[in-house]
């Protein structure tokens, strides 16, 4: 944008020239001179016409301030100096002190707002977000990133990119997957469908789909997206994106069997994190690879990663994080034996995770209480948990968890001589793998130009 674009209109900068000027005991003759005079300062300071940019620069260097605050009313360099403020209020959002970090996002917003900011104003409102969906707040990140894109207006799709993706993310931990995804993927389509190619951007929205399609069971999908994503990474100047990036990659080398590569990948994220001190997604680097470790039978391993998640994530305003490592920690040690201490942790986090914080995992615990009480022969409670577990799942269409729960609450029932009770959840569950891999999204989105 050029600083004739960022300039007040004349009325309102003549009225400053004019208080500035007498402000400073200067005539308009002296203020004019040597290049101008008189009268031009006077048809100035009565908004009759556009000072030049050569003009204004005389007038400034004559009030002795800068062009910007002169053209704009801003003190001089506030934008560049509310930039590094937005930077250390992101590394403060890093290193997981997500209240603090709101605090100063908070602070930067309402000087950005006053001094018409609008870039700024945005980063802020994303800042807010983030911090929000940190401390599992999503309604409020929901609104935030929404204000974001309003305050965007219409700037270019990859700049709005990260509000819209925030969106996104918002309504996949509130459980809303199947939404999560249109609004992913409908701005992959935008973007390459118009030839805005941006690899930040379209790396950032890639890579958060994957989390959302291996919910869903749509593994096929989740797979393409990570393959484009690593295709992407080269491109990409962001190092903690990259990080975020091979994160979520590991997730589909997981579900492939992939287990090497799937750590590997989540070794080189956990490096670039330590190397930002990115605490939040170092902790959340440690849950993943605590997963990776009990679906390849390393319980011990997975304990340990998934213990030090959870240290990492406490105390550090991050409830919902920390009751979705509670639930897989739990799972953990079940299947160690420790039946006991997991109910009791699942029984402090349930009351953290809803339909609307968190249902995923909200259904996990749920599932994993089932179990441990149809181990302890308690039926009745098993199948109050399975029940509530499937009505999360059904509301978040997590159909690959959904077959699986079909199936427990089924063996449930036939044991208990419900038998077509048990072939009702039986089909229920057949329904949800139908053709594997697919969800009813409609077409992928188109490639993105390589």
């Amino acid at each position: 944008m050029s600083a004739t674009a960022e300039r007040d209109e004349p009325g309102t900068i003549g009225r400053r020239v004019q208080r500035l000027r007498v402000e400073r005991g200067l005539t308009q003759r002296q203020l004019a001179e040597p290049a101008y005079t008189p009268a031009y300062i006077s048809t100035v300071e009565a908004g009759r016409v556009r000072a030049s940019d050569e003009a204004l620069t005389h007038i400034a260097e004559r009030l002795g301030i800068a062009y910007e605050e002169l053209a704009t009313g801003r003190p001089a360099h506030l934008a560049t100096d509310l930039r590094l403020r937005l930077t250390d209020a992101q590394r403060t959002l890093a290193t997981g002190e997500a209240s603090v970090a709101a605090e100063q996002y908070a602070a930067l917003l309402g000087e950005a707002e006053t001094h018409g900011l609008v870039a700024e104003q945005a980063v802020a409102l994303l800042g807010l977000g983030e911090c929000a969906l940190t401390t599992g707040d999503l309604a409020a990140g929901l609104r935030y990133f929404e204000r974001s894109e309003e305050v965007l207006g219409d700037a270019p799709l990859p700049v709005r990119a990260p509000a819209l993706r925030g969106r996104a993310v918002a309504h996949y931990l509130a459980g809303e997957l199947r939404y999560a995804c249109y609004l992913l993927e409908s701005t992959i389509d935008e973007l390459n469908r118009g030839g805005l190619h941006d690899p930040d951007a379209l790396l950032l929205l890639y890579a958060s789909a994957i989390g959302p399609y291996m919910d869903m069971g749509a593994h096929a999908r989740a797979a393409k997206a990570a393959d484009i994503a690593l295709s992407l990474a080269p491109q990409v100047r962001d190092p903690a994106l990259v990080a975020r990036m091979h994160r979520q990659v590991a997730r589909t080398l997981i579900a492939e069997g992939r287990v090497a590569e799937a750590d590997a990948s989540l070794v080189k994220a956990a490096e670039l994190y330590r190397q930002l001190q990115i605490r939040t997604e170092l902790a959340n680097c440690h849950w993943m690879r605590g997963y990776l470790h009990a679906q390849n039978g390393e319980l011990v391993r997975a304990e340990g990663e998934l213990r030090e998640a959870l240290v990492m994530h406490s105390g550090r305003n991050a409830a919902l994080y920390s009751s979705q490592v509670t639930v897989e920690l739990a799972d953990v040690l079940h299947r160690l034996g420790k039946s006991k201490e997991a109910a009791e942790l699942l029984r402090e986090v349930i009351g953290e995770l809803s339909p609307e914080r968190g249902a995923v995992h909200s259904a996990a615990a749920h599932r994993l209480l089932g179990i441990i009480a149809e181990d302890a022969r308690d039926t009745e409670t098993a199948e109050e948990h399975y029940v509530r577990a499937l009505s999360l799942l059904e509301r978040a269409g997590a159909a690959g968890d959904l077959a699986d729960l079909c199936r427990l609450l089924g063996d449930l029932l036939r044991r208990t001589g419900r038998v077509e009770a048990a072939l009702d959840a039986y089909r229920t569950g057949l329904g949800h793998r139908t053709v594997p891999g697919t969800t009813t999204l409609g077409p992928a989105p188109a490639h993105p130009p390589l």
